[in-house]
């Protein structure tokens, strides 16, 4: 009796979750392989596969994006990293985790247009610029500044894994590490990093994904001069409505993403324990 209640519960949250999956996850997906098989008149083609794969443009776009998306990822992790082996040193690191997620409550849109005002030539950036010396520069509207940008925003997503793993390293490895007459750099090379190494991968996965498909920066603070298959698509489907085109891009980023959580996942462990035997 109690075995038949307890499959019914798991019945019943299992049906509203594969409700959920199937209706917001593969079904949007399916509906975008079968547009990108159609091109803007509505026949069926290849040929939004033969143009993006034979063309110097998209193939540009397509390098840029990984390449931004890596510098983008690689800023995140630099900074992020210490600081959350930081946090995990603080009193009250949960207070700090708050301080950090809560940026995150802001809409995107307002915290683009909050770094306009940030890097104008009237901003608090040029200012502090003309303070020390150096004269206003043109901040705005560069590779940098959607860099900065961008790497701000996505830092959350990367201290949370980062931390959580940090958090659950056992001390002991550490100070056996270190017992051992293992310098600084030792223990964190051979004991801390590999370990924290899953969290790495977590963190590297909630960034680097979604920096490939950023359109929303590239206007507001690139400017226009950042192209990417985020920029790409928001054109298809908003401005010359080829469809099928826009699809065939975003197919092509699924294919990335999944290749990058197939890279990125699976071998932590693997790893950690690698690092502990050298």
């Amino acid at each position: 009796m109690q075995r038949k209640q307890r499959l019914s519960r798991n019945t019943a949250y299992f049906v509203p979750y594969s409700l959920w999956i199937l209706l917001f996850v593969i079904a949007p997906v399916l509906l975008l392989i079968y547009q990108s098989f159609f091109n803007i008149d509505g026949q069926f083609t290849f040929g939004n596969y033969q143009t993006y794969f034979s063309s110097s443009t998209y193939l540009m776009m397509t390098v840029n994006s990984v390449w931004y998306a890596f510098l983008i990822t690689l800023a995140t992790l630099l900074i992020s990293y210490p600081t959350a082996y930081l946090l995990n040193e603080t009193k009250h690191p949960q207070l700090w985790l708050l301080l950090i997620i809560m940026p995150t409550w802001i809409n995107l849109l307002l915290k683009a247009y909050a770094f306009i005002g940030i890097f104008s030539q009237a901003g608090i950036a040029n200012q502090f610029l003309s303070f020390i010396g150096i004269g206003p520069k043109q901040l705005l509207f560069t590779n940098f500044s959607f860099v900065f940008v961008a790497a701000y925003i996505q830092i959350p997503f990367m201290v949370l894994p980062i931390y959580n793993s940090i958090s659950e390293l056992k001390p002991s490895y550490v100070n056996a590490s270190r017992d051992l007459g293992a310098t600084n750099w030792q223990t964190f090379s051979r004991v801390i990093f590999p370990l924290t190494m899953p969290g790495v991968k977590a963190g590297i996965q909630a960034v680097f994904i979604p920096s490939l498909s950023l359109f929303m920066l590239t206007r507001l603070i690139g400017g226009n001069k950042v192209i990417t298959l985020g920029t790409a698509i928001e054109e298809h489907f908003l401005t010359t409505m080829n469809w099928g085109m826009g699809s065939t891009i975003g197919v092509v980023l699924i294919v990335a993403m999944i290749i990058i959580m197939w890279l990125t996942g699976g071998s932590g462990k693997r790893h950690a324990r690698k690092g502990l035997t050298k």
